[in-house]
C-alpha cells in the first residue's frame, strides 16, 4: 500500500479504491462487463456484441476479468461455455451507473444537429463510453490521492499536496499529475500556485463514495457516510484545522445498465478520453 500523509484508515480506503480503478481501467473492460449485465452469454454472442474487439484481445480480457472475480466461466460441456457476471460483478453494476451519471453530466460531448429544432445538441454516447472515459481521468497514478487530498485540505499549495498525497516521493513528482488534472478541468490553479477542486471535481463525491463502498464489500446504502467525500469532511474527520469544508453534493441514484448490443458507431470518436467542460469553481481562494 502506498504511503500517504493521510490517516491510516483513509489511506487504506483510498488504496482499495485505486486498486478497483486499476482493475476497471484497461480499455474495453467496462464494455465487456456491460455486455454481460443482463444475462450470461456464449463467447460468440459476446464477440457479436463487440465486433471490433479481435479474438486475440477478447479471450484474454475475459480471462483477466474472471481472475479479478468479476466474471464467471461456466462449462456445461466442451462446446457449451457461458460467461456471466459473478456476484461481485453484479454488485459493481450500480457503481458503474453512478460513474456513468458523472460522465453524462460533465464530459464533453460532440454536438450534432437536431432536425426537429435546428439546434446543435450533445451527441448521445453509450453508457460504457461515459464510464470508461470517466475512469480514464481518475485512474492514472497519483490522480486519486491528489483529488482526495484536495477534498480534505481545500485550496492547497503543491508542496502541501505532495506532503499529503505522496510524502514518500520528491516534491517535483506532484506537478505532472496535478497539471494533468488541471488540463482535465478537475482541478484549478490560481496565480499563486494554489490548487483546488473544480465543480466537476467536487461532483466526483458519489463516484468515490460508491467505489469505496463496493471495494470494502459494504452496501451502497452506506456510501454517503464516506469520511472524505461527505458534505463536511472536516467534521467527519474530527474537525482538525487542516481539513476544509467543501460544498455538499447529492449522490447520483445508482441504476443498473441494461444489456446492449454495441454497434460500430458506438466506438470512441476520439483517441483520448473526453474531458469535462471547463467551469469556474465557486468559493475558495480569490483569483
Amino acid at each position: 500500500m502506498a504511503t500517504t500523509g493521510l490517516p491510516e484508515s483513509i489511506s487504506s480506503d483510498m488504496s482499495r479504491v485505486t486498486e478497483s480503478l486499476q482493475m476497471l481501467a484497461p480499455r474495453w473492460n467496462v464494455w465487456v462487463l456491460m455486455t454481460l449485465a443482463e444475462m450470461p452469454l456464449r463467447y460468440r454472442e459476446i464477440k457479436s456484441a463487440l465486433p471490433w474487439l479481435p479474438d486475440g484481445q477478447l479471450h484474454p480480457k475475459l480471462g483477466k476479468l474472471a481472475d479479478a472475480g468479476l466474471v464467471e466461466r461456466t462449462e456445461f460441456e466442451p462446446q457449451t461455455v457461458l460467461y456471466g457476471l459473478s456476484v461481485r460483478g453484479r454488485e459493481l453494476l450500480p457503481v458503474l451507473g453512478v460513474i456513468a451519471a458523472w460522465g453524462s453530466k460533465h464530459l464533453d460531448k460532440e454536438t450534432v444537429l437536431d432536425p426537429a429544432t435546428g439546434h446543435r445538441v450533445p451527441k448521445a454516447v453509450p453508457r460504457a463510453q461515459d464510464i470508461e472515459d470517466t475512469i480514464a481521468l481518475i485512474a492514472p497514478r497519483q490522480a486519486t490521492p491528489i483529488l482526495w487530498a484536495l477534498r480534505i485540505r481545500g485550496a492547497s499549495s503543491a508542496k502541501a499536496l505532495a506532503a499529503t498525497a505522496m510524502p514518500e516521493r520528491h516534491l517535483t513528482n506532484v506537478y505532472q499529475p496535478l497539471n494533468r488534472l488541471a488540463q482535465d478541468f478537475l482541478v484549478t490553479k490560481d496565480r499563486q500556485g494554489y490548487a483546488e477542486l473544480t465543480a466537476a471535481g467536487r461532483d466526483l463525491a458519489p463516484v468515490y463514495q460508491a467505489l469505496s463502498a463496493w471495494a470494502a464489500g459494504r452496501p451502497l446504502t452506506q456510501a454517503t457516510s464516506h469520511p472524505v467525500w461527505t458534505p463536511n469532511p472536516a467534521q467527519a474527520l474530527g474537525g482538525s484545522a487542516m481539513w476544509a469544508t467543501a460544498q455538499p453534493r447529492t449522490p447520483a441514484v445508482p441504476t443498473t445498465p441494461a444489456r446492449a448490443t454495441w454497434k460500430p458507431g458506438d466506438l470512441f470518436s476520439h483517441t483520448t478520453p473526453a474531458r469535462p467542460s471547463g467551469v469556474v469553481p465557486t468559493g475558495g481562494r480569490t483569483r
